[in-house]
């Protein structure tokens, strides 16, 4: 019997190993809720249902994004925080990590927003679009198209061209 249990041990040993390392490859899969690509997946899905005229499915797929965006952005500065001072290499990790969601997150926002105006529900859409133009500033392209969607509906009136702004008398 002894035999059996060390030739099953080393028959399951690679195995072992194999479920100790699939953890770390399972949250970087675009199906993890805990990685960016998992947020760029949902994007895509509300992008086809959106696409497809789908628009509830959109923005159950959209506001997903935008809640795993929300999480991923807190995670990634506790632990940012948690190791400054400590190790520069991860916080210069974990802030990259949280520029990119937040780009995604803006996304999702402008997505989101969009929706809302294709449902005619332009005042829903106000508070995402005014989050976007305060996380990525209007000197960003996401920013930008925000604001300009804000003019659009009327929320503001005063049109941003980027540079033109910024002049003298302007």
């Amino acid at each position: 019997m002894g035999m059996a249990l060390t030739a099953l041990a080393t028959l399951l040993a690679p195995v072992a190993v194999q479920a100790q390392q699939e953890p770390q490859r399972a949250l970087e899969s675009s199906a993890s809720p805990f990685s960016l690509d998992g947020v760029r997946a949902l994007l895509a899905r509300g992008d086809a249902a959106a696409a497809s005229g789908n628009l509830a499915e959109a923005r159950k797929y959209y506001d997903q994004a935008r809640d795993a965006s929300r999480r991923l952005l807190g995670f990634y500065r506790d632990l940012s925080g948690s190791f400054r001072g400590l190790d520069a290499r991860i916080p210069r990790e974990m802030d990259q990590k949280g520029r990119e969601t937040l780009e995604a997150m803006a996304q999702a926002n402008l997505r989101l927003a969009a929706v809302f105006r294709r449902q005619n529900q332009p005042e829903v859409a106000v508070p995402l679009l005014v989050e976007v133009v305060k996380v990525m500033t209007p000197a960003n392209p996401e920013g930008r198209k925000a604001y300009q969607s804000l003019v659009e509906i009327g929320f503001a009136a005063s049109p941003y061209t980027a540079g033109a702004a910024a002049s003298p008398g302007g």
